[in-house]
């Protein structure tokens, strides 16, 4: 069965909803292909590196109501072991995350390097808008620093992700994540590894009886 997961690294529920669909797949004994696929919850330029509590707080009506909006994410997330440091976490436009993503699927690392971006911006405060810093990543796990950052500076992969991006507003995909199994059946948000075993099985069993 192929998983094509939509998602941004800087959205807080992908990236809780990657763990538990990690949590799900380590359960489930069918063979799954995972595909990452690309979007974008704002795709405004940042043209200087922000705080991620104040880009909210101008969105959302100031600073406090910004960190009201972040607790419950938090404090869900911590529930399945991971931290969200909303105090270091800095704004940035996801364009050249997405493609520096795709970069890592052509070598293998795909999954690695969404965890290194989830955590890089929700644990480390690394600006993901950054060329530099997004090839400290690619680095860190294991990929030619040089040659990521050779093709972050080149315009490969830029008309794929527009094209991407594009295919998946065509879709109708309006909030992330969104788990789309076997091309057919969407499940959306970060639903509990419970919930997502189940719909791996449902989806198993109508796939079986269509053949």
């Amino acid at each position: 069965m192929e998983i094509e997961i939509y998602a941004d690294v800087v959205c807080p529920w992908c990236y809780l909803g990657k763990r538990r669909l990690d949590e799900a797949l380590a359960r489930y004994e069918g063979e799954v292909t995972v595909r990452y696929r690309p979007f974008q919850l704002d795709p405004s330029p940042v043209p200087e590196p922000r705080p991620i509590l104040d880009a909210l707080g101008d969105k959302f009506g100031g600073p406090e109501r910004a960190r009201q909006m972040v607790a419950r994410v938090t404090q869900a997330a911590a529930g399945d072991g991971l931290r969200l440091d909303y105090d270091r976490a800095v704004a940035a436009n996801t364009f050249d995350a997405h493609r520096l993503v795709a970069y890592a699927t052509e070598h293998g690392r795909a999954a690695e390097m969404v965890d290194a971006l989830y955590r890089a911006h929700f644990t480390e405060g690394v600006d993901l808008g950054s060329r530099e810093a997004l090839t400290t990543v690619a680095g860190g796990i294991g990929l030619d620093a040089a040659d990521a950052r050779r093709f972050l500076d080149s315009d490969e992969g830029t008309a794929e992700l527009a094209a991407e991006l594009a295919a998946a507003r065509d879709l109708g995909i309006t909030s992330v994540p969104t788990f789309v199994l076997a091309g057919k059946y969407a499940v959306s948000g970060a639903q509990e590894t419970s919930t997502l075993l189940a719909a791996l099985a449902e989806v198993e069993q109508r796939e079986a009886a269509a053949r």
